[in-house]
């Protein structure tokens, strides 16, 4: 029920549409009630054979024809108007959940793998709308239609109504056993659904190391496993919803065998006209349809539900990074970086950042180094604020993060990567991704800095080249030189350079070094670098250990002072 009040309130601005479905639910149910009504007259006029009654019972045929037009008239509104609502909300909410996940921080991502995600952008969703169109209207047209009709039938009968629904406190009891034991299974489909999209999606994105390792029947093990998986769930479900279904149409029989023998046992001793018969049975064969039907439909809801509480787990998952209500807006930025007692880990008791305490002046190249997992792309991850600070404070030009607007943040910012990453567009799509507007002269000057347009200039199709997914189709150092000229073209005060050359060899990276030497002038610059060369021309050398600030100084100073950033240089892990 909260599930469904949430939808609700998600879905009001398609309510107008679903009055409009509720108003063609509510016709609907009405001509299909008064129908048999009119079959009744006709049977009785029929029975009673009075020439002076064929006038008045043409009438009753068009009337009925009527009935049967406004039925139709009605189903069709009730149809066209609840998936209109449906698949609008459908659409709207998969771009609130990509939003969402847009908003939500990296901590959410950790655990998350995209196919699972994709899954619930676009399966689960689908399911709302077997919620919003199917499930929810048949409900309230097959109990109102049970409503009506019962009470049409004891004020008819009462004794024999009582004897034709004597099935019926079996059926709610199956019904409630059928959706206890089918939702946790519906449960595990989509988990075991979204476990085989996100293999597939990971098996394609890495079917070059497949082939390279030789693991092709292990992976196809692995998708066939989610695959039949997934098929055993839906199976056990199938196998309990035949017996449900089964078990309702026998129990369904029962009471049309017990109209047509008690009430002809009735109608022998002329206590019950015939034509009351008739219309029994016709209201019988609705009452026992709708019964039926929500017997499909309970199934139908339960699996709508289980895609439904998946959405929604996205939609209501926390913002660990969240803007305050009325945040700073940067402008004019220096660049003037200070960490102060900043403590943070991913896990619980596994602090990768400790108490650490620096200040960066505007302008100043400041280089990050220390052995493998110390915290340096921790630190530019929290200056990004990808993450907030378990403790202390990040303050840029005296204004601490967690007051300013994430956007103006970031707007200041320029960033190159170690693990590039390439849309599937053009290169100067992704050359201009950063700097919307750009010209194509600014961007062929921005590719020259990062010494990639030698390269762009030898491809058939230059800037006009699809990359491919991720950049499938080019090299690792082009695409760091086309991350590079990303940054450079984004020309913002606070530039970050995390292993932006790793991936070129010796030579581009001096054309590239030398290149950046001007675009890095009068910005604040933070680096993380594996090379010498890059490194010991920075103002300021911090070298982490362990989480903490182990030494800092320039390239000189550190070298004489003999600590672990000389010890790192002599054993060439700095060359």
């Amino acid at each position: 029920m909260k599930l469904l009040v949430n939808l609700v309130k998600a879905a009001r601005k398609y309510w107008v549409y679903l009055i409009i479905t509720l108003v063609g639910i509510v016709g609907s149910i009405s001509a299909s009630l008064y129908a048999p009504q009119v079959v009744r007259r006709l049977t009785g006029y029929a029975v009673e054979r009075d020439p002076a009654l064929v006038e008045y019972a043409l009438r009753l045929g068009l009337l009925l024809a009527g009935v049967y037009l406004a039925q139709a008239a009605f189903s069709y509104v009730r149809s066209y108007y609840s998936h209109y609502a449906a698949w609008k909300f459908v659409a709207e909410l998969r771009t609130r959940i990509y939003d969402r996940l847009q908003e939500l921080s990296m901590k959410f991502y950790h655990d998350k793998q995209t196919g699972q995600i994709m899954t619930r952008i676009v399966n689960d969703t689908n399911d709302v709308e077997l919620l919003i169109a199917h499930a929810v209207p048949d409900i309230i047209v097959n109990v109102s239609m049970l409503l009506g009709i019962s009470t049409i039938l004891f004020v008819m009968n009462a004794e024999l109504a009582l004897f034709s629904l004597i099935t019926m406190p079996v059926l709610v009891v199956l019904s409630f056993i059928f959706a206890k034991k089918v939702l946790p299974i519906f449960r595990v489909a989509r988990q075991i659904l979204g476990e085989l999209n996100a293999h597939l999606q990971d098996n394609i994105s890495g079917m070059k190391e497949i082939q390279v390792f030789n693991q092709h029947e292990r992976e196809l093990e692995k998708i066939d496993t989610s695959a039949q998986g997934h098929a055993n769930a839906i199976i056990r479900s199938l196998r309990l919803s035949a017996m449900y279904s089964g078990s309702v149409q026998y129990l369904s029989s029962v009471g049309t065998v017990v109209v047509i023998a008690y009430g002809g046992y009735m109608a022998f001793h002329g206590r019950l006209p015939v034509e009351d018969i008739v219309a029994f049975l016709l209201y019988l064969g609705m009452f026992f349809g709708p019964v039926t039907a929500l017997a499909r439909t309970n199934e139908d809801l339960q699996n709508a539900i289980a895609g439904a509480e998946r959405v929604f787990q996205i939609l209501d998952a926390p913002i660990d990074v969240q803007e305050k209500e009325n945040p700073h807006e940067l402008a004019n930025v220096k660049g003037n970086i200070s960490f102060k007692n900043v403590s943070f880990h991913y896990i619980d008791g596994q602090e990768v950042l400790k108490n650490v305490t620096v200040d960066i002046k505007p302008g100043e190249r400041v280089a990050l180094v220390g052995p493998t997992g110390v915290g340096k792309t921790t630190f530019i991850n929290l200056l990004n604020r990808f993450y907030d600070p378990i403790e202390g404070a990040i303050t840029l030009d005296g204004h601490d993060l967690r007051d300013v607007s994430l956007k103006s943040l970031r707007h200041h910012m320029s960033n190159v990567i170690q693990d590039v990453f390439l849309f599937n567009d053009t290169l100067a799509a992704n050359i201009g991704y950063g700097a919307p507007g750009a010209t194509e002269g600014e961007i062929i000057e921005a590719s020259k800095v990062a010494r990639a347009d030698d390269f762009i200039c030898q491809l058939k199709e230059g800037y006009a080249t699809i990359v491919g997914e991720r950049g499938m189709r080019l090299s690792g150092g082009q695409k760091q030189r086309v991350s590079i000229a990303r940054a450079v073209l984004r020309n913002r005060p606070v530039l970050i350079l995390d292993e932006a050359t790793a991936a070129v060899d010796v030579e581009t990276e001096k054309q590239i070094r030398d290149a950046m030497d001007e675009v890095m002038r009068n910005r604040t610059t933070v680096i993380i670098a594996h090379r010498l060369s890059t490194i010991k021309k920075a103002d300021k050398i911090i070298v982490l250990n362990e989480g903490r600030i182990e030494d800092m100084g320039t390239h000189d100073e550190l070298l004489q002072r003999g600590g672990l950033y000389a010890h790192m240089t002599e054993i060439n892990l700095y060359a």
